[in-house]
């Protein structure tokens, strides 16, 4: 015989295949994507806040945020893995100590703002590093293309592409390796 954690588990993982929840916690500010059925059309409609509670239960999980709407405060409690919610999108990391944010609920205005957590990365992206010359070249689009390089402030380089019928404009930015090897 099996048990209903069992079976939660079961459910879970088939749930998990299916669909990609990111992680997120009490704070961030997230977009969830919920799916509206309205006759016979179904629509997504984007519910937009802070998530101020998380309950982590199985499949039994759910997670309440929290928006202003047009001065009305205005709380959904979602479930975590219910068929309703198409997307959810984690727009900012909000940096909080508590893992309940009802405390929100009194607050208005500037008191109820939550300061962003600034995540360190440590290392090197080797995407970013990739040389824009390469990238045309590989594309074989410099045939009828002149390109005029412009220093401007501090490491930042602006290369114009100059075509017969548009301009492209990109900036991209160059680090500089050798004085952190030093």
């Amino acid at each position: 015989m099996k048990n209903i954690e069992d079976i939660n588990r079961e459910t879970l993982k088939k749930i998990l295949t299916k669909k990609k929840i990111p992680s997120f916690f009490s704070g961030d500010t997230i977009k969830v994507g919920v799916r509206i059925v309205e006759g016979k059309r179904e629509r997504i409609q984007y519910f937009e806040g802070v998530c101020i509670a998380k309950k982590n239960r199985n499949i039994n999980s759910s997670f309440t945020v929290r928006k202003i709407s047009f001065g009305e405060g205005v709380e959904r409690t979602f479930a975590l893995y219910s068929p309703i919610i198409g997307s959810v999108k984690v727009i900012r990391s909000g940096k909080v100590r508590r893992a309940k944010l009802y405390y929100l609920r009194d607050r208005k205005g500037k008191s109820a703002r939550i300061s962003e957590k600034i995540r360190k990365k440590i290392g090197v992206d080797v995407s970013e590093q990739v040389n824009e010359d390469q990238i045309v070249k590989d594309e074989g689009i410099n045939e009828s293309k002149e390109k005029i390089e412009t220093k401007t402030q501090g490491s930042e380089k602006e290369t114009h592409t100059k075509d017969k019928n548009n301009l492209k404009k990109t900036a991209t930015k160059t680090k500089e390796l050798t004085k952190e090897k030093k």
